[in-house]
């Protein structure tokens, strides 16, 4: 197996202070076959740059990026005891890679997402949404569990 990480960052200025700007990163890692020819290899490893690049840019185009001054939502956990958990790292990550695996961007994965769940992108999904959007992206029938 081999591994690759494929990261993207971009400074964006914060509005109204000067010589002051926010960083927004994303890295993946994730694991190609054996036996890939040169030419296999250099379109995952691009595929894979896009998918991180992409996310990166789709989550400033809908306002992922925290406003200075604006309350940690980790701050506020919430107050109801059936709330569902957000998706967690590894969920996403998976996600990305059968994204990836399928030749899909991620603009056509936040798509699936938000036709199954009326979310903006991956990032917004909870534990069960995750999990069955790995089901269905997997082939599987989604469980439909009451939430």
């Amino acid at each position: 197996m081999l591994k690759v990480n494929a990261s993207f960052s971009k400074k964006v200025p914060v509005p109204g202070v000067s010589m002051s700007s926010q960083n927004y990163h994303a890295s993946v890692e994730v694991e190609l076959p054996d036996g890939l020819s040169p030419e296999q290899l250099a379109g995952r490893i691009h595929e894979t740059f896009v998918l991180v690049r992409d996310s990166v840019e789709a989550e400033l185009q809908n306002g992922g990026g925290a406003k200075p001054g604006a309350p940690n939502p980790a701050q506020f956990p919430a107050q109801t005891p059936t709330a569902i958990p957000k998706a967690s790292g590894k969920q996403i990550k998976y996600l990305m890679d059968l994204a990836i695996s399928q030749k899909m961007d991620v603009q056509t994965l936040n798509a699936r997402a938000s036709q199954c769940f009326g979310i903006a992108d991956i990032n917004q999904l909870n534990r069960k949404q995750a999990s069955d959007l790995i089901d269905m992206l997997n082939g599987k029938e989604a469980h439909r569990r009451a939430a």
